[in-house]
């Protein structure tokens, strides 16, 4: 089975300690840039020529190389392939953008831009190239994290989306079709869109629109705003736009990078909720004073969404003060929480609105294992490197489809499992989707199963 992309979100951070890429890039003196000469005149000394002077030195261009296999036949002797042909190796190249997150060598790119790749090699403003290793991915949010053996790099520096303004005047930097330190203006088209991307096989959710030029080669660089700080990262995952580009929020990538960087990979923090989005005519079907929302579809017990006092049936309507209005936004919002950080949680229960406060911890270790059993009444074992069903509780939804002792699974969401431990993660990474499929194999057979994952 094809393994297709898979997901992730979130981390534990002490309140008490400083964001780890920040501090590493404040603790280390930032190399002089070269100022704009006395000869410019201070009327072509605009806010956009200062941003794209202070910006280039920290934009690199991400040169990539995979290495893939063919199988190929003699198109004469044996156009079918009946004699097994032979396997060719052949090198692929690829072109993208990345900026310097902090001075000591982490360099910020898209997921994308470096995904199979077996050499990375970073190329500086300066004409500086060094090579650069994966740190980690977060394929949800389309960010990835390298890193490169050099020190005193000069940075972007990092902003906040938080208060982001419709019409506001953005730059994005980056290097389009190869075209290395590519300069393009625009303004905040949108905020919180949600993106499907048929190249990538997923929806990304709240993300900056922008009219700033954003085309292939141009994925990975910044997104700034006019006082030249970095407010997004671009991403090029609208194939055919014209006019239209879009950014991973920096509030967002700021959690999946620390994350990455201290831990090497996102650690999720767990509420315990399952959630749907809420339409009027849902709303109206349910007889719910609401119209807008994460309606609540399960809390599974001992979570700390059951400790709050959250309840199925409740709908969620804001986080922090932060209006939502969908399941996807939710998600967005509680995937920058830190483990052990109190959050409010805006809920219409009852027709009247309330605040409570939900403590976020770390997922239980067999949470994955625990969703599948109290979703899908299943018990799965390890035999040859396969994931065997040990036992189908009776009168659950598993056992009303006929699935049985002795089948397999073989994935899920799309992406191939081979072990108890990979199902159980890849559950933990679907703890808050309103629904899991699992593929699973019977005889010569493969069957596509939805479970949804609310009560």
């Amino acid at each position: 089975m094809k393994h297709l992309r898979t997901a992730s979100v979130l981390f534990a951070l002490s309140l008490a300690c400083k964001p780890v890429a920040e501090s590493q890039t404040l603790d280390r003196p930032q190399p002089q840039r070269t100022p704009i000469p006395q000869t410019v005149s201070a009327s072509r000394r605009t806010p956009v020529v200062i941003v794209a002077h202070d910006t280039l030195p920290a934009v690199v261009n991400i040169q990539t190389e995979a290495t893939m296999t063919r199988r190929e036949v003699d198109p004469f002797f044996d156009p079918f392939g009946f004699f097994g042909g032979r396997n060719r190796a052949y090198t692929t190249q690829s072109l993208g953008s990345g900026f310097v997150w902090s001075a000591d060598g982490i360099i910020v790119t898209n997921n994308h831009v470096v995904e199979g790749a077996s050499r990375i090699t970073v190329n500086f403003n300066d004409g500086k190239q060094l090579s650069a290793k994966l740190i980690g991915v977060d394929p949800d949010s389309d960010v990835a994290v390298l890193r490169v053996d050099a020190k005193g790099l000069p940075t972007a520096p990092i902003g906040t989306s938080a208060d982001l303004m419709i019409g506001e005047t953005v730059v994005a930097v980056g290097n389009p079709f190869g075209l290395s330190g590519t300069v393009t203006t625009g303004v905040v088209s949108a905020l919180g869109r949600s993106v499907p991307s048929k190249e990538q096989g997923r929806t990304f959710t709240d993300f900056i629109q922008t009219d700033a030029s954003i085309n292939p080669g141009n994925s990975g660089g910044p997104l700034l705003n006019i006082e030249g700080k970095v407010i997004g990262i671009n991403t090029a995952i609208y194939a055919n736009a014209q006019g239209i580009g879009f950014a991973i929020p920096v509030d967002r990538a700021r959690k999946i990078v620390q994350d990455i960087v201290r831990y090497g990979s996102v650690h999720s923090a767990w509420i315990g909720a399952v959630t749907a989005t809420l339409t009027p005519e849902e709303a109206k079907r349910l007889n719910i004073r609401a119209t807008r929302g994460a309606l609540v579809a399960r809390v599974f017990s001992g979570s700390p969404a059951e400790s709050a006092g959250l309840r199925s049936g409740d709908v969620i309507t804001a986080v922090s003060g932060k209006p939502i209005d969908s399941r996807e936004s939710f998600s967005t919002y509680t995937a920058t929480i830190p483990s052990g950080q109190p959050v409010t949680l805006t809920i219409i229960r009852g027709g009247s609105p309330t605040d409570i406060s939900v403590r976020p911890i770390d997922p239980p270790q067999n949470l994955g294992l625990r969703i599948l059993d109290e979703i899908a009444g299943l018990r799965v074992v390890d035999r040859s490197r396969s994931v065997y069903i040990d036992e189908v509780t009776r009168g659950s939804r598993s056992d009303s489809v006929g699935l049985a002792a002795g089948d397999v699974i073989v994935a899920i969401n799309g992406t191939e499992v081979t072990s108890v431990k990979a199902l159980n993660d890849a559950l933990i990474q679907s703890a808050e989707r309103s629904s899991i499929v699992l593929s699973i194999a019977r005889d010569r057979y493969i069957y596509n199963l939805t479970f949804p994952m609310g009560t």
